[in-house]
């Protein structure tokens, strides 16, 4: 029900909002997509903007927003760019703006910047900056929308929400100043975060971060500056295939490096060879902690991306199968944080050259254990809530299924290693 009652609460924070998305807006863009014409974007920002784990390492705001913009216009032709790179601010985006922004000779260009600023930019430097972006993409044709920052955790030190909505605020007096359309997403998770904490926080990857809920928010509302109409991006489309790596490396005939929790470490092999026999599958079992989820959490850590971030001469893996158990516990509002944790450490960094540097896959506590009750039911279905924001493939057992835990991995692998 909290998700229900949290796209109740975006669609009223959104519609209570006055701006020039509530009709036509007048951009150039929006009048060639109704016209089913060919439209090139760039969404030029940080860590929020790129592809990283915090929604999956697969697709961000982005591509999102490609989506809801074919939802509306179908007809339309549109190329999506994304320009995020973590740890920008403006004075990085400038030196970059002509590779990754202007050769690309862009119609329109989404600007999200500021949440570096606030640490590394004093607000003048953050302001002038911000104008050279927008005169910079005007001079070579494109038309530009800005991007307030998403709210942030209260718990930050490093940045402290009240300097952020400075920030915040600088981005709309430009946009204002200027005339140009404004995706206020700031205000947004602002009211979320006001009036139900919770909800926020299941919007969330880390303090700062959004997670593919989140992001379905930034894509919604920059869909709705641009056409002046509202979507719903509640469903999304599949991925495919869901195992890029994995599909890559076996029909290369390459090894396929795991690192799979208990069963899977075992059944990975033989439901891999089922679908290609000639696979060679190379397995590191990693046995979970069965009843703390916060030791399970720095397990993901020490095999995870941080590892190979530290140690740049480690083999990652090709995939990674997580399946806490269902006894894994953590304390009383610790569960959603500790398990997307487990979740950020197991996913590949970030999206490079098109892929994942490697796969993740969730088996839920039913395959293994059977259908659950109680307690282990209850696990389940929190595990459930924090799988909705990532963007990975994942299954468990459905009620009656009585397959074993090997028919089951058998079957799931299938569609996900299909185009």
């Amino acid at each position: 029900m909290r998700i229900f009652a949290l796209l109740l609460l975006v669609s009223m924070c959104l519609s209570g909002r006055a701006g020039p998305a509530d009709g036509p807006t007048g951009l150039r863009v929006g009048a060639r997509l109704a016209e089913g014409g060919a439209v090139k974007i760039v969404c030029f920002g940080d860590s929020i903007t790129g592809v990283y784990y915090h929604t999956g390492a697969r697709r961000s705001w982005c591509d999102l927003l490609g989506i809801a913009l074919a939802k509306i216009h179908p007809a339309a032709r549109i190329g999506m760019i994304n320009a995020g790179i973590s740890g920008n601010d403006t004075a990085a985006a400038l030196k970059r703006m002509e590779h990754d922004v202007l050769r690309h000779a862009p119609d329109l260009v989404v600007v999200m910047f500021g949440m570096n600023d606030v640490r590394s930019q004093a607000p003048e430097v953050f302001r002038r900056n911000l104008e050279k972006i927008v005169e910079r993409a005007q001079r070579g044709g494109a038309e530009v929308i800005l991007m307030t920052p998403n709210a942030i955790s209260p718990d930050d030190t490093a940045r402290t929400p009240e300097r952020l909505l400075a920030y915040a605020q600088i981005v709309r007096d430009v946009a204002r100043e200027r005339s140009l359309p404004l995706a206020d997403t700031h205000s947004v998770y602002a009211a979320i975060l006001t009036a139900d904490r919770p909800a926020w926080e299941r919007l969330m990857s880390d303090n700062i971060h959004p997670n593919m809920r989140g992001h379905k928010i930034f894509a919604e509302e920059v869909a709705r500056v641009i056409t002046g109409r509202r979507v719903s991006l509640a469903e999304l489309p599949a991925l495919r295939p869901a195992l890029p790596r994995v599909l890559a490396r076996v029909r290369a005939g390459e090894p396929v490096r795991v690192v799979a929790m208990p069963p899977y470490d075992a059944l990975i092999g033989p439901a891999l060879r089922a679908k290609f026999p000639d696979a060679v599958v190379q397995v590191t079992s990693w046995p979970p902690d069965p009843l703390s989820l916060a030791a399970i959490e720095a397990q993901a850590k020490e095999i995870g991306w941080w590892k190979f971030r530290r140690e740049s001469g480690s083999q990652p893996p090709d995939l990674v199968v997580v399946a806490v158990p269902s006894g894994a516990r953590a304390p009383a509002g610790r569960f959603y944080r500790s398990y997307t944790w487990v979740l950020n450490w197991s996913l590949s960094m970030e999206l490079k050259a098109g892929s994942p540097q490697w796969d993740c896959l969730v088996a839920l506590p039913s395959v293994a254990e059977g259908e659950l009750q109680g307690e282990a039911r209850a696990m389940e279905t929190q595990a459930l809530e924090v799988l909705g924001g990532q963007d990975i493939p994942w299954f468990r057992r459905q009620p009656g299924d009585r397959r074993s835990a090997v028919e089951l991995l058998s079957g799931e692998l299938a569609p996900f290693l299909a185009l």
